[in-house]
């Protein structure tokens, strides 16, 4: 009995004393105050509010894939607006791994970032990346998926890959 009180306590003081942090993921995976999202392709699915049906036809066999999603500030400011007031600095990284128990076996690695009007989806764009979403470039599109055959993908791969040029000489 004794031994249970002393674990109450230790366990009371660490929980007074630990730091502070922030909000928390919602039931679907998404820390909107670190700008975070970490779950499942079914998860973020249904985190927009589309509904069941819409989700199991869209993802299909990803549906079971990881998913970790993170973005910057302009990104969050870029939907609150529509994207109506450009310029835009944002940028989003997804990382989907369906290397995983029931996943698709599929595992990408995307980068994207405001561009500007550039065209049809897939349109490429000078420095090798694409365009997708009408006005989104992406960057960086690597993976491997068994519907390509075996090996690792570069679908796009821009010059410069960040998400911001910072020559090493001005």
């Amino acid at each position: 009995m004794k031994t249970v009180s002393v674990l109450i306590i230790v366990l009371a003081v660490m929980v007074w004393t630990s730091p502070a942090m922030p909000a928390g993921f919602d039931e679907f995976g998404y820390n909107r105050t670190a700008r975070v999202f970490v779950g499942t392709g079914w998860s973020w699915c249904m985190g927009k509010g589309i509904g069941e049906a819409w989700c199991e036809w869209y993802l299909g066999p990803y549906a079971n894939d990881h998913l970790v999603m993170k973005w910057n500030k302009e990104w969050d400011r870029g939907n609150e607006e529509g994207w109506s007031k450009p310029p835009y600095d944002a940028w989003t990284d997804n990382e989907w791994n369906g290397a995983v128990p029931d996943g698709s076996g599929s595992v990408w690695h995307y980068k994207f970032v405001w561009f500007g009007s550039c065209g049809k989806d897939y349109t490429p764009l000078p420095n090798g990346g694409y365009c997708i979403w009408g006005e989104f470039e992406t960057i960086m599109d690597h993976g491997v998926d068994l519907n390509y055959g075996p090996g690792h993908y570069f679908l796009g791969k821009a010059q410069p890959n960040g998400y911001g040029y910072y020559p090493l000489f001005p």
